[in-house]
Order: structure tokens, then C-alpha cells, then sequence
């Protein structure tokens, strides 16, 4: 293993060892806060820290088996001895592996809540069915992993599309399962209104955002307007005779962001200015790392998304990501929201990617 990752496993078993070490001080035992920090901190590197162990042990063993073999004279125990090294040898092999991937650089946004935002794009009405078939999609997709959603705003066609719909989405790793999915979804099919059975292409654009803490993007108030007017929607009882619905204008940016969903102002309120501080927290983030990340544009999951990500071509039953080549033939369970197969490819790649690029 090299130099500079076994120097990495040393660093983070000591901090272990001493993070250990202060969780049994009856000091800070006492503190509740310190404590639950130092518990944190520990936890983020158990796993590592204790593949590491399992990795110097099976190191001690291997050199103890070696030496055993040289000395050892009977010719039955050396073989057993030998034996030994060989399984040392190939479970050290493994470990170095998992071990690599473990040092990998983690996205401090990963078990984050999420903002997901789903536009309808070229095509007209096609697209705008579209984008209502992938927020369903989605919506089964987090139903099976358990990931609560929570509509904040939708604006739907009298056709029973939608033009666009924004939900917040809460869960263990929320934005780590989603955050792939940011990017132009582009549909090839008939579309019902087709009258020549010609196959017409629409996009449907999905932007996924990590939720943002309040401590982390300040909004002030004399930076936002605040807009109160009626909820409105494809018509009949869906419009709502109050105003309750909420628009909200960021002066420096120009990013508005409406909430309706719900009859009560207040609660529209809040749900909007969440949505506010994850758009600002991505905003202000990829205006600072835009120099650093030009020249990973190739890494999963980073590139613009302004550019075409996935393909999904009805005729053929077939779902294509461009970023990693992968086609699918399960189209229809696929639309019912049986993406997993999709998204663990991603996210193998990704990490394909850090190790190609030297990031341990």
C-alpha cells in the first residue's frame, strides 16, 4: 500500500483512538453538547478507522505465518504455514481495496435533505406530460427507499401535465440517491395527440439541490420581497379564493421561488424561503468551486445541466445515460420508478473516476 494512504489510515486510527479516549472522560460526559459532537466525529470514522485495524492485524498475521514457514522443519506444517500466507496475502489485497474507496473524498452534501425541481422544456404539451410521468417516477422511487416528500409548488397544464413542480424531499442520504439525476431528461415517443404516428422528442429538465441549514446562507431582509397573491391551477376547485400563495424575489441574484401548495400562508412562507436558502447555498457554492470543478467536467454527476443526460426512447423500451453509456431495456419499470440498477451505475463511475484521478 502507498506511503501516502498508509500515513492517511495512521492519521485517522489515531484520531479514533483519541476520540475514544474522550468520550470516556467523565468531563465531558458531563458536557452533553461536547460530547454528542465528539460522538459525531468519531462515527464518521469508525468504519475506516476499524477496516484499518482489520488490515494491520491481517498484516501481523501474515508476517507471523511467513516467519513461522522459515523455521518451521516439518514439511506438512510448512505447507500449512504457507497456506496462510497466501490467504493473508490475497484478504490484505481485498482490504486495500475497500480501503481505497473508503479515503475517497466524501460530498459533505450527501445525507442531506434535497430541493427537486422538475421543468418541462421543448416540446410543448409532450413535454410537459413528460415532466409529470418523471415527478411520478420519483415519487415511487422515494416511496420505495422511504424518503419522505413533501410537495412545495406545482403549476399543471389542462391536459394533466405539469409545467413545473418543486418538492422537498427528507430521508437518510436523500441527495446522495438523487443528485445524479440534475440534467436535461430527453423522451422519444408518440405522443398521444400524434395523429401520424411520428416519434417526436421533448426534455424535461430536473435539477436536484442539497438542502441548506439556516446557519449557512444569510438572507436578509431587505434583500427579498415578498409577494402575496392567489393560489392558481389547471382550474375548477384547485383555485383557491384566498391569498395564500407566496412568491418570493432575491434582489441579488434574481432567483424567485413560489410556494402554493399549501392553505396556509404562513406555511407557504416557510416552505418558500427553504427552498430559497437551497437555491442560494447552490448558487454561492458553484460560484466558488466553478475553477476547480473545469477540469473534472468528465467526473458523474458534474456536468452542466444545460447538457442532455439520459435518454428515454419508447419505441424501444430502452433508457440511455449519456454520461456512463448504460442502457437499459426495462423502460416501463423503469417509468414506475425502479432506477436503482441506474443510479448505483453513477455511482460506481463516480467513484471510478476519483481513483483514475489520484484522489487517494
Amino acid at each position: 500500500m502507498a506511503d501516502k494512504m498508509i500515513s492517511k489510515l495512521q492519521d485517522i486510527a489515531a484520531r479514533y483512538e483519541e476520540l475514544s479516549k474522550k468520550m470516556s472522560d467523565p468531563q465531558i460526559i458531563a458536557d452533553t453538547q461536547q460530547w454528542t459532537e465528539i460522538a459525531k466525529a468519531q462515527a464518521e470514522i469508525s468504519q475506516t478507522a476499524q477496516k484499518y485495524f482489520e488490515y494491520a492485524e491481517c498484516e501481523r498475521q501474515m508476517a507471523a505465518a511467513a516467519e513461522a514457514e522459515k523455521t518451521e522443519k516439518d514439511a506438512e506444517m510448512r505447507a500449512l504455514f504457507a497456506e496462510e500466507v497466501q490467504a493473508c496475502r490475497q484478504k490484505l489485497e481485498d482490504l486495500r481495496e475497500e480501503l481505497k474507496i473508503m479515503l475517497l473524498p466524501k460530498d459533505k452534501n450527501d445525507e442531506r435533505n434535497c430541493i427537486m425541481e422538475i421543468r418541462g422544456g421543448a416540446g410543448g404539451d409532450e413535454a410537459a406530460l413528460f415532466a409529470y410521468e418523471l415527478y411520478r417516477m420519483y415519487l415511487n422511487y422515494c416511496e420505495r427507499h422511504r424518503l419522505k416528500t413533501e410537495l412545495v409548488d406545482i403549476n399543471e397544464t389542462e391536459l394533466g401535465g405539469i409545467k413545473e413542480v418543486v418538492m422537498n424531499i427528507s430521508g437518510k442520504g436523500a441527495y446522495k440517491q438523487l443528485k445524479f439525476e440534475s440534467g436535461v431528461h430527453r423522451v422519444q415517443r408518440v405522443p398521444e395527440t400524434e395523429s401520424q404516428g411520428r416519434v417526436h422528442t421533448s426534455t424535461v429538465t430536473v435539477a436536484v439541490l442539497p438542502e441548506a441549514e439556516d446557519v449557512e446562507v444569510e438572507i436578509r431582509d431587505e434583500d427579498v420581497r415578498v409577494d402575496v397573491y392567489r393560489s392558481s391551477g389547471a382550474g375548477g376547485q384547485k383555485v383557491n379564493k384566498t391569498e395564500t400563495a407566496i412568491r418570493l424575489t432575491h434582489f441579488p441574484t434574481g432567483i424567485v421561488v413560489t410556494c402554493q401548495d399549501e392553505r396556509s400562508q404562513l406555511k407557504n412562507k416557510d416552505k418558500a424561503f427553504k427552498v430559497l436558502r437551497s437555491r442560494l447555498y447552490d448558487y454561492y457554492n458553484s460560484k466558488n468551486q466553478s475553477e476547480y470543478d473545469a477540469h473534472r467536467k468528465s467526473l458523474v454527476g458534474r456536468g452542466d445541466r444545460s447538457e442532455r443526460i439520459r435518454t428515454y426512447n419508447f419505441p424501444q423500451g430502452r433508457v440511455t445515460d449519456h454520461r456512463i453509456g448504460l442502457s437499459l431495456y426495462s423502460l416501463d419499470a423503469f417509468m414506475m420508478g425502479d432506477i436503482d440498477e441506474m443510479i448505483e451505475a453513477l455511482a460506481v463511475a463516480e467513484r471510478e473516476a476519483q481513483l483514475a484521478g489520484g484522489d487517494v
